[in-house]
């Protein structure tokens, strides 16, 4: 695939002409169900759902889940519910209850959203010269998905595709934190990190509550299996404030820096245009700063939802 014009180099590094902006296609088709019809992914307006089917990150998502459940379990049946303070039970489970449905919702968008996918095997000779490249001009084929390297980008084994200002591969999220997802995961360890600190809260409220009087008065369960009930949820609380917390802030530097953490651990030079702090954040989230930056349905239609639904029905392809 070369030409006088200019030159294919089949390497693994990142030093393209393209624009990470720009699609190189249509559409993509995402590494694992894409559901609609064999040529969905590259047909116009097409609608597709991402989802890795590796068996390690599934898991993973599916712990995250069960142990978010279960801290709603502890919180509202074994804390609040049986409570006598009713404005108290109120107000906490309607404030943990929430936050717990935004971290979940965060949790979805991060696993189903493409985090920005390079289209497989673009790496034609017809595709090329639709680019129209000036003479000298240089762009890199990754070897493995045999795609055009757009800048910033880097092939992920697990997804088996170049991602776009690839962060890293969370198998928590079952997903690339790339340029497309980037934003709902850090929501999701934003209130991850909330509902672990408000659990941690309310269990050392209860206890010292439930010292005060008999335990059978605290809570509809008895005193042996309450306790143990709540010291496993301050264990996860614990974990979970410890991890997430740490990952939101590594993740609001980055993006101040516009800097991915494979970029930091590479020690690349920039060979883009940096968007510092503010420009960074309004990159990731959005338009100016709001309470839309916080709500992780942003985007989310009822009319594509509906259409993804209807094409799940009339069967789904598997890709690699």
């Amino acid at each position: 695939m070369q030409s006088s014009n200019h030159r294919l180099r089949d390497m693994e590094q990142h030093h393209p002409l393209l624009s990470a902006g720009a699609d190189v296609e249509t559409g993509s088709l995402a590494a694992g169900v894409m559901v609609g019809g064999p040529h969905a992914g590259h047909t116009a307006g097409n609608r597709t759902m991402w989802f890795i089917q590796d068996s390690c990150g599934m898991v993973c998502a599916g712990m995250t889940w069960f142990l978010v459940l279960y801290a709603e379990f502890v919180v509202n049946f074994v804390m609040l519910l049986p409570g006598k303070n009713f404005w108290y039970s109120l107000l906490n489970g309607a404030t943990f209850n929430s936050l717990a449905v935004l971290a979940l919702a965060s949790h979805l968008r991060t696993m189903l959203t493409d985090p920005g996918a390079v289209p497989k095997g673009n790496a034609t000779k017809e595709y090329m010269e639709s680019l129209q490249l000036k003479p000298g001009e240089v762009i890199y084929k990754c070897p493995k998905c045999c795609s055009i390297k757009p800048e910033r980008a880097h092939h992920c084994s697990i997804c088996k595709r170049c991602i776009r200002k690839m962060d890293h591969h969370c198998p928590w999220v079952n997903n690339c934190v790339g340029e497309k997802n980037q934003r709902f995961f850090v929501l999701f360890t934003m209130y991850i990190a909330l509902i672990s600190a408000h659990a941690l809260g309310l269990s050392g409220m209860h206890f010292f509550t439930c010292i005060k009087v008999q335990w059978n008065e605290c809570s509809d369960f008895s005193p042996g299996v309450s306790v143990l009930l709540l010291i496993f949820l301050c264990l996860e609380a614990i974990l979970f404030l410890t991890f997430t917390a740490v990952m939101f802030g590594t993740q609001l530097h980055s993006i101040c820096n516009d800097e991915t953490e494979i970029e930091r651990l590479k020690n690349e030079k920039p060979m883009w245009e940096r968007r510092m702090r503010w420009d960074g954040m309004r990159a990731v989230f959005g338009g100016s700063p709001s309470l839309q930056w916080c709500n992780p349905f942003t985007g989310l239609r009822l009319r594509r939802l509906l259409l993804l639904t209807h094409a799940r029905r009339g069967g789904s392809e598997f890709s690699v």
